[in-house]
This record gives C-alpha cells, structure tokens and sequence, in this order.
C-alpha cells in the first residue's frame, strides 16, 4: 500500500508494472501520479532503440491510466524535456537527479525500485518509497516441460508442441489439446521479464524490434511478434542432458594432441545433433586438465563448470571481445556458433594468435564445415586455423578429419607444372587422404580423392571439374559443344563449324590462357566431324612466323587446318590470302610437324 496523495515514479517501477498491480489490488486509491516528461522521453528513446523495457514502460502508464479511471488516480505531466547534454549524461544519474528534482518541486513521493535511487533520495530529504522487486520463484512456461523435454513452442491459434527425446531420437508431440491464447503467451513473457530483472542467472541476450531472446538460467526463450512474424510466437529451447568427454568415442591422440598444444578444432554438425553438448563436455575436460578456458556465446548457453567464463559481444561486436580475451590469455576459446563471415574471421585472428580455439558450426557433412572457411580466409592459412574437425550426428562422434597443407602435384593430375599449394583433408584415424582442396582456374575446390572412393573416383571427379570450368568459359559461343577427354591432360571440345574462330580467339590466346589456368591441353574440332572441301596452299616461313599461302578471295574467311583426318585448329585468312601461325605457339608446332610430315591440309 502505497500511502500518499501525490507520488513520482521513476522508470524502475513503470518498467516493472509495479504501479498498475498496485491499482488493479485497490491498494492506490485518490492519487495523483505525477510523471516527468524526463521519463517519459527516456522510455521513448528505449523503444526507439526497440529495447523491450521502453514497451514495457509506456505499456504501463497505458494501464495505469486505463485502471486508474475507476480508482480515482489521476496523472499528470510535468517538467521540461531533457535537453541533449543530459540525455548524454543518463549514464550518469542525470536523469534520476531530474526525477528526484521533480519530486521536491511537487511535495511528492518518490516511487522507485532502484535502491540507489531510494538511498539518495533520502540522503537528499525527499520522501521515498522504495518497493524491491519480487523474486519469482517460477514461471508458468516451466511447467510444460517434463525430464526429456528439449523445447517448447507456442504460436498464438496454434497447439503448443514440444520435441522431446535425446538427439537422433526427437520427435514433436502436442502438450495438450487447447490452443495458445495471445493473452496467455503475453501472461509468460511478462513472467520471463519479471525474472530476468531480479535474477541474476537471467538477462536479454537480443533485443531487436519484433524480436528479442533471453537466457533464463538454463532455458533461452525467443519471443517474435508483429510485425517481424504473422503471430505472437514465443520458443524455448534447454538442454536435457550434460555428458562427460568419456561418454564419447574419441580418439586417445585426438585427447592428447588437444591437451598438449593449442588446436583450432572445429565442431560440426546439424541442428539438433549435439554439437554444443559435445563443445561443453570438451570445455570440462579442458578445465580439469588445468586449462584456463573461455567461451564465445550469444546466447550464453553453454552448460559448463563455474571455472568457464562466458562472455557475449562486447558491444555488440566480437572482435572488440577478442581484443579483450587476448588479454586475458586463455589457454581455449569455445566459440559457440561461428555463423557469419566477421564470426569466421575472428576464429582466424584468435587462432592465428596462438590462442587454442574450438569452433561450433552448422554443417551437412565434415568436409561442408571446411568448405565454410573456404572464400572467407585464403585457403593457405586455412590448415593453421583448423587442423581437426569433429563431425557430430545424433549425438555421437560419426568422423574426425584432420587438415594439413603440402605442396604437390592434385592427385588425378600428371605433369610436373601443375604442382601447387594442396590443403589434404584425412582421415584422423586410418590416416588415408580422403579430399583434397586447392585452387583450379580461378576457383577454389574440393576434390575427393582415395579413400572417398577408388583412385579413378579422383581422375574422374578433376575430370568433370575440368569439363564444368571450360563449359561455363565456352559455352556462349556454342552451349550444345561436346567436351571429351581423349588422353592425359588432353580435352577435344567440338562445336559448330562456324563459331570455331570465335572460341579460339585471335592467335589462339582465348585457348592459351583456359589451357593454362587448367594445365590440360585443348583441342577445338567441328561438331558434325564433316571435312570442309580441301583447298591447294603453299608455305612460307619468316622470321618468327610461319605463312599458309591460299587463294586471296578467300581473305577474311576462316580455313580448318588438318593433319590428315586429325583437325588440329582454325584460323582467319588475312590479306593477300595469308595465314599466319606463330612459330612459338602450340598451333605452329602443330603446325610445322604436319608440314614436315607431308599431312598438312587446308579446308574451306
């Protein structure tokens, strides 16, 4: 009972909805509420910035209003807005200075839930009532969930549902048969809020307009509304079980590689299949073997020891987080969620500076984990951030890889030239190399190789690499071409007759510069293999050019050169009937030895 005929409430006791409970229990009756502007415009600059506590406070004076009708409570409005340097100084009490001017300005009591608050407030000679927040000792959406219960979802005009089981064996059940009212699920929220601002293992992780998640203990609680979703909608997601590293099957020397050196291990998997329990276990394992560990979390809900730190986005950003850790000198990091490219690139920044690093990410499969590094960190530093990824499905270890980077010839290739950097993805326990990841043209990519299957899996997987690359080049001039392999790193792509020129470019660079960027040997024949009718020619040779001589009405039309049935190139007629072929190219070696061999043949 709040006994006084006029009363100030500060924003502590209208974000609590302290007063309408007050109204609605017939304990405020005949008063006056005065409300600052200060206050007014401090909630409205909350709910600008859509933290949920400005809704919450001008929400309440709505219902103060609306209950207070029938009571006899009255409010009014006073004071000044806040000019720009106070609002800067909020941080700093200017904004509860002004509150408690205002109450000694009106003769009133000074309502707050901010002990603080109350405390100067006496210490000023201003009439104070100070009302703590009441512990709740337990929310109504606790009692949806039993023992194997993982999570909880609730839509208003939808039955709530739960997924119940252990990963790998989940499945999604109605809780009951009435649907969710809006005035129920809002009931809830109310409940989390409450708790969250009293209980010190609760807090908003996220608070964005439409939406906003909390850790509530160990319960995170994601609430949506209007217009981010269609409905109110309000998830909430525990863990069920806390497991032990001995309660998988890891490798003995994947254990001791871990404790005896910095690793940059990546944990990967689907949703739902265990990755973070798996990531706390390995945290408490960490721990006990005298290893200072951290943790990177947003949520923080991670279920480790006390000796764990969790730390969230230091402002909202992780490598201002980073920048601090590395003061702190952790011997690992668990980074709970590596999502977005900035998340990946601070998992490189921290690895590469010696720290070790555990990394939580959504994958398919083990080498799609790999794959999510690729593009966001230049594929050579890639084996120095992750040297193992851990691939988890239906809560069990189902492969462990390791990653290293060597220099060599890509399995599937044969010449000596091609040999560049090559990430080899293989198998922790047996060893066997089974992907390789390395850079082909102008793209990075990754190839399997023995082991994923037999050594002709490997040939024909850089094969068909090589087939799409030269398809997407070409395929303009003529996409119904056909590309065939027709010997060690020799491809013969044939088109129509008409476009041959084209593909080749002048001097044949076109085909030079794919060749070299592939390291295979390119052949452009006619598509329907029909022989143009052969024309007389002569040979010429100067300098650094060879000439075919042929008849000058056919300058600026393109000739089929052959050896024998074997087309070997095309090329353009110039001036006076000339063609001319470079001595140093691949088409004037050609060239030359069919001459030589007296196969040389020129078709129109």
């Amino acid at each position: 009972m709040i006994d006084a005929k006029k009363i100030v409430p500060d924003t502590s006791v209208l974000i609590a909805g302290t007063l309408s409970e007050l109204i609605e229990k017939g304990k405020l009756k005949k008063t006056k509420i005065v409300i600052p502007m200060t206050v007014i415009d401090e909630l409205q600059a909350q709910a600008s910035r859509h933290r949920e506590i400005g809704f919450q406070g001008l929400d309440e004076i709505k219902k103060i209003r609306e209950a207070g009708e029938k009571e006899g409570v009255k409010i009014e409005f006073v004071g000044q807005r806040p000019t720009m340097e106070e609002i800067n100084l909020a941080r700093k009490g200017r904004i509860d200075a002004i509150i408690r001017d205002v109450a000694k300005k009106e003769k009133g009591t000074l309502v707050t839930g901010d002990y603080v608050q109350a405390l100067v407030g006496e210490a000023e000679n201003v009439a104070v009532k100070y009302i703590p927040k009441e512990k709740v000792s337990k929310v109504d959406l606790e009692d949806f969930f039993t023992k194997d219960t993982q999570s909880v979802h609730m839509k208003t005009g939808v039955r709530p549902m739960a997924k119940k089981g252990r990963p790998g064996r989940v499945e999604l059940v109605p809780i009951r048969k009435d649907k969710c009212t809006e005035k129920e699920i809002k009931g809830i929220i109310e409940q989390v809020m409450s708790k969250t601002r009293i209980d010190p293992d609760s807090f908003v992780e996220i608070s964005k307009q439409g939406a906003i998640v909390i850790q509530m203990g160990n319960y995170r609680i994601s609430v949506t509304k209007p217009p981010f979703s269609d409905a109110l909608e309000l998830t909430a997601v525990r863990p069920i079980m806390k497991a032990k590293l001995n309660d998988y099957s890891l490798h003995e020397e994947l254990e001791k590689n871990i404790i005896g050196r910095s690793s940059g291990v990546l944990i990967a998997g689907p949703p739902g299949s265990g990755k973070s329990t798996f990531a706390a276990s390995l945290a408490d394992y960490l721990v006990s073997h005298d290893k200072v560990v951290k943790t990177f979390e947003q949520p923080r809900d991670l279920q480790v020891g006390p000796e764990v730190t969790e730390y969230a986005p230091l402002e909202g950003d992780w490598e201002k987080t980073a920048e601090l850790l590395l003061l702190v000198r952790p011997d690992y990091t668990i980074f709970d969620e590596v999502r977005r490219t900035r998340d990946f690139r601070v998992f490189g920044d921290m690895r590469l500076a010696g720290v070790g690093m555990v990394g939580v990410v959504h994958a398919t499969g083990p080498v799609s984990a790999i794959q999510r590094f690729v593009g966001r960190l230049e594929l050579g530093v890639i084996p120095h951030v992750i040297d193992t990824v851990i691939y988890i499905n239906s809560g069990k270890i189902e492969k462990v890889f390791s990653i290293s980077l060597t220099v060599k010839v890509p399995s599937g290739m044969k010449s000596e030239d091609l040999t560049r950097p090559v990430v080899e993805v293989r198998d922790f326990g047996t060893k066997e190399l089974e992907y390789e990841i390395y850079t082909y043209g102008e793209e990075n990519v990754v190839i399997p190789v023995k082991g994923a299957g037999s050594a002709s899996t490997a040939e024909s997987g850089v094969e068909k690499l090589a087939k799409e690359t030269l398809y997407s080049r070409l395929r303009k001039w003529d996409p119904g071409m056909r590309i065939d392999f027709t010997g060690q790193n020799r491809i013969t792509v044939k088109v129509r007759n008409d476009v041959i020129a084209k593909m080749i470019g002048r001097k044949g660079q076109r085909i030079e510069q794919i060749e070299k960027e592939l390291g295979v040997r390119i052949n452009v024949e006619p598509k329907d293999g029909s022989l143009k009718g052969e024309i007389d020619r002569d040979w010429e040779e100067t300098g650094a050019n060879f000439y075919l001589l042929v008849n000058p009405k056919l300058s600026g039309k393109t000739v089929d050169i052959y050896e024998g049935e074997q087309f070997m190139f095309s090329a353009i007629v110039g001036r006076k009937g000339k063609v001319k072929i470079r001595k140093n190219t691949e088409q004037g070696k050609m060239a030359l030895q069919a001459y030589l061999s007296k196969g040389l043949r020129v078709l129109v």
